[in-house]
């Protein structure tokens, strides 16, 4: 589970690569720790199809059926009725901007970062998914089978990383074409991992 990443872009970066809409969005600084319950930017895509960047928080309120209040940032089981209707609509589906993503390695009490990145676009995104709440627009975003540079560190899950000619099928196609994307992000194209120095346990603990 990938609960911290990295956007450290500017807006204008951003806006050049997500095709975001001259005007849209206000300034927004560098973010070097992205976790749970942070507000961060997507992209999302208006009906006229135009793309506008916003900064909300990361995590979405669980279903009622589950005890935990504890949001959900991670997204794995597609078909789930709960989060199907959000896939299935286009207009509930974003662009989740990052530079780097990490997962923790090592034993409790000792764990330490490892950060992962792709070797020819310094700006990239996950494949996210965006809900209003009765305390603002709650983002969270997909994760699949990890790649093999990923699973040697976390073998569970990776973030859905969309190759830039995606994006625009990410954000306007329908239910069974956008979770076709879902999918392990070629090895060949991530950077070498870069290990943090050892961390006196985690907050996600």
């Amino acid at each position: 589970m990938c609960n911290l990443y990295r956007m450290t872009a500017s807006v204008d970066e951003i806006a050049r690569m997500f095709d975001v809409a001259e005007g849209a969005g206000a300034n927004i600084p560098p973010l070097d720790a992205i976790y749970p319950k942070t507000d961060a930017p997507i992209v999302r895509q208006n009906a006229d199809g135009k793309r506008t960047l916003a900064r909300i928080t990361w995590g979405i309120p669980p279903p009622a059926s589950i005890a935990s209040t504890r949001p959900i940032t991670n997204v794995r089981n597609l078909s789930s009725n709960f989060w199907k209707p959000m896939l299935a609509d286009p207009a509930r589906r974003c662009l989740v901007p990052l530079t780097s993503f990490c997962e923790w390695t090592g034993k409790p009490g000792s764990k330490r970062k490892v950060w992962f990145a792709l070797k020819d676009r310094p700006l990239f995104a996950f494949a996210g998914i965006w809900r209003p709440t009765g305390e603002g627009d709650r983002f969270a975003f997909l994760t699949c089978a990890p790649n093999d540079t990923v699973g040697a560190v976390h073998p569970n899950a990776m973030p859905v990383i969309l190759n830039a000619e995606d994006h625009g099928r990410w954000l306007s196609a329908d239910y069974d074409e956008a979770c076709a994307l879902a999918q392990p992000y070629p090895d060949h194209s991530m950077a070498a991992p870069q290990d943090d120095d050892a961390a006196q346990g985690s907050l996600l603990e």
